[in-house]
């Protein structure tokens, strides 16, 4: 199944009327008591600050399964390639099929703009989760969690995250960034796809592309440079694809300053020789990490709003996502 049709399966559920941004959610991040020992672990990051901007649907696979709430521990164990879920005190039932089978059943999920984990889980965890060989030891190789990992192969390109590695400042202006692009994408490009509206979306995020890596950028204009006609629902796929790849990882530094100073070439005309070296100073300390990425950037959004083209002022490296939802922006 290619990636245009993971996504395309929702175009129909998804009309031109589409409600806030949605992203799932472990169940017991949100308090729901679906822990095996009837317990949660509620995470204030998603209730008190993301909740401002997202609808949360919550999951729970082992509960789905019918588990049941209390019930035995569990781990994965035999090989870190394609490990069984099992209960820790009885290894002889497979649990694997069942929590598949609630990922497929759940029609739900293939619209969501995202997905938090909970960390350190069998079913849940993200990554670095222990599969227990034969002999009792954890095997050298860590893995995702049952579930996890099916919700990767079944949505390769859904923004996934652990709660827990939202608490790094970075991650959690990635994953939010992708949450946006992602919603985004699907609103302005699968909902009305055309060649136009491709070419729109790709220009509003020039900037972002370019702060998080340069040669993806190239090679995405490349590919719409090069488009010759031909199927446009492989082009949607093969930008799609790649947009989300390009984007995948945090910003560096380096990067970031390039795009400042790219920027700021569009305000060349319109700035006083002091104005301009104020805003170069600021983008220099912050390549060196003397100042945060929102010191250079509210000055040239400053400016931007007076004497900037409506093609500047629309890339979405200036805003990725709602201001509401950053008090971390000051650390980036």
């Amino acid at each position: 199944m290619n990636n245009l049709s993971i996504i395309g399966s929702d175009k129909a559920a998804i009309g031109l009327n589409r409600q806030p941004i949605t992203v799932g959610i472990s169940a017991c991040l949100i308090g729901n008591k679906v822990r095996y020992n009837a317990g949660h672990t509620q995470s204030r990051l998603c209730l008190d600050l993301l909740s401002k901007c997202f609808t949360f649907t919550s999951f729970c696979p082992e509960v789905a399964a019918d588990l049941g709430i209390l019930r035995p521990t569990m781990r994965l164990t035999v090989d870190s390639t394609s490990p069984r879920l099992v209960f820790s005190s009885d290894e002889s039932f497979d649990l694997t099929s069942e929590l598949v089978n609630g990922l497929q059943k759940n029609s739900e999920i293939g619209h969501l703009d995202g997905y938090i984990l909970m960390k350190t889980s069998p079913s849940y965890g993200l990554d670095r989760m222990k599969v227990y060989q034969t002999n009792g030891h954890p095997h050298p190789l860590r893995t995702a969690g049952v579930f996890a990992r099916a919700l990767k192969k079944h949505y390769p390109l859904m923004p996934i995250e652990e709660e827990g590695r939202l608490q790094d400042d970075t991650l959690f202006d990635n994953f939010l960034l992708r949450v946006y692009a992602y919603s985004n994408f699907k609103k302005e490009v699968l909902e009305r796809p055309s060649l136009h509206h491709l070419m729109v979306f790709h220009s509003s995020y020039k900037y972002l592309l370019m702060a998080h890596n340069q040669d993806k950028a190239r090679a995405l204009g490349r590919l719409l440079g090069t488009y010759d006609g031909g199927s446009l629902e492989t082009l949607i796929d093969d930008y799609f694809r790649a947009f989300i790849e390009a984007i995948s990882k945090p910003a560096s530094r380096k990067n970031h300053t390039n795009a400042l100073f790219h920027i700021l070439g569009y305000l060349k005309h319109n700035l006083s020789p002091i104005a301009r070296e104020h805003i170069v100073t600021k983008i220099h300390n912050y390549n060196k990490g003397l100042t945060p990425l929102t010191t250079p950037l509210t000055l040239l959004k400053h400016y931007l709003m007076q004497h900037g083209t409506n093609y500047i002022k629309e890339q979405r490296y200036l805003e990725p996502y709602p201001e509401k939802i950053n008090p971390m922006a000051q650390y980036l």
